[in-house]
């Protein structure tokens, strides 16, 4: 009997099949039903919380691409509902070109060195540091990420960004949506963007919703953290200005690292992400998507300061969870003997989008909180750029507003 694994390859094969003899509607049934029997192998009775194992996909959308025909376009069985801010560019998927070493799999790695001497690249931005592809391996697997250095770096220990994409997302994607590499050019920091690869999550998604990777040193959490201390030990950076950003399932992944990793992360921002613990398994990882969790859910006991911004009309992960985090944030504090003090509403209008912003201050009148939540905005990154996904061209300029945010964190930004 064939296992989910294999159900979903086979699945994804004929939906492929399909697509290149021009049946895209098909082709797209097809992938809802491979998926759909995953989720639903438990049965029609089979309650939210039952004990599934993970499977591979955790987001709201599913591709299939054809590796052996870059040119052919992406099919999309969306399960977004209207009104959610769509993908502002449909952009293929670039094949990976790093082999990626995971538990289980055969496949052999290829480490690539991070060297000064790497050509500048210019990119359609106008950034002219240097984004150079970099690998890092442990126990868990290997991961790939690209590094952006600023052209003013000369070795002085600046600041670091870590930024973790959505499902369907590479690095550079999730790079040019959110111009994070143009304000690191501005501002003088390194920004390192790790990439989940198809062989650990078949939409790319960094797997947050298994409980294997919401613990310290080990899974996922522990080569997010590898990679950064590789970045820092290679480039002598500041370990007091660490930062970590995510989006979506990176979002949700920012959450983690923050909860499993205080020490070496000076500040966190989440966009359209989840609290951390949200979930134990893909089924429950569905659910709070769309409904959140009970507020007793996760209690922590440390954090660090934190920023999110979340879209009120986001169909894919429902705003209540950002409710979520930020009970979960200020619990937290109040528990580390940081009580939450004074909270201040802002309202106003940017770009085109309103927005509310509440800050929250400690004792000591630092801000620990800040919370935007964007009127009529979906499940995307709030003034990113056309030229990436999942992005909405709107303000309030969700990357500037973070790196604004980190710089208040640190000594050195």
């Amino acid at each position: 009997m064939k296992n989910r694994r294999d159900h979903i390859q086979d699945g994804m094969a004929e939906a492929l099949r399909l697509t290149r003899a021009g049946r895209l509607t098909e082709a797209t049934e097809l992938i809802q039903r491979t998926l759909g029997g995953v989720l639903n192998k438990s049965g029609p009775g089979a309650s939210d919380d039952s004990a599934a194992e993970p499977s591979e996909v955790i987001e709201a959308e599913y591709r299939v691409h054809d590796e052996d025909n870059p040119s052919s376009s992406d099919i999309a069985a969306r399960s977004t509902v209207s009104g959610d801010a769509a993908p502002s560019a449909e952009r293929p998927v670039t094949p990976l070109v790093e082999e990626w070493e995971i538990p289980g799999s055969r496949r052999s790695t290829r480490r690539r060195k991070i060297t000064s001497a790497d050509p500048p690249e210019v990119s359609s931005d106008g950034a002219r540091g240097r984004f150079i592809d970099g690998s890092f391996t442990n126990e868990a697997g290997t991961r790939a990420y690209k590094l952006y250095i600023p052209s003013a770096y000369v070795g002085q220990p600046l600041p670091l960004v870590v930024m973790l994409h959505g499902c369907t997302q590479s690095s550079a994607d999730f790079a040019a949506g959110t111009r994070m590499n143009v304000l690191a050019e501005k501002e003088k920091f390194l920004v390192v963007y790790p990439e989940q690869p198809r062989k650990a999550n078949v939409s790319k998604c960094w797997n947050w919703f298994e409980t294997t990777n919401q613990k310290r040193s080990v899974g996922e959490p522990s080569l997010i953290a590898g990679i950064t201390r590789e970045i820092m030990s290679t480039y002598r950076l500041s370990s007091e200005s660490v930062y970590v950003v995510g989006m979506s399932a990176g979002g949700a992944m920012a959450a983690i690292m923050a909860a499993t990793y205080p020490e070496l992360y000076a500040a966190v921002g989440v966009h359209s992400g989840l609290s951390y613990g949200a979930a134990h398994n893909l089924r429950s990882g569905f659910k709070a998507m769309r409904k959140g969790v009970p507020r007793h859910k996760r209690k922590l006991r440390k954090v660090i300061p934190l920023i999110m911004f979340h879209g009120d009309h986001d169909t894919t992960v429902a705003k209540v969870n950002a409710d979520n985090m930020r009970d979960q944030w200020l619990q937290a504090f109040e528990n580390g003997g940081r009580p939450k003090g004074e909270q201040k509403v802002e309202r106003g209008m940017a770009g085109g989008h309103t927005y509310t912003r509440s800050t929250y201050q400690d004792a000591d009148g630092r801000v620990i909180l800040e919370e935007w939540i964007i009127h009529h905005a979906g499940h995307a990154w709030s003034g990113g750029s056309s030229n990436g996904s999942y992005t909405d061209s709107k303000g309030p300029d969700a990357s500037a507003e973070i790196v604004r945010f980190l710089r208040k964190h640190s000594n050195a930004c």
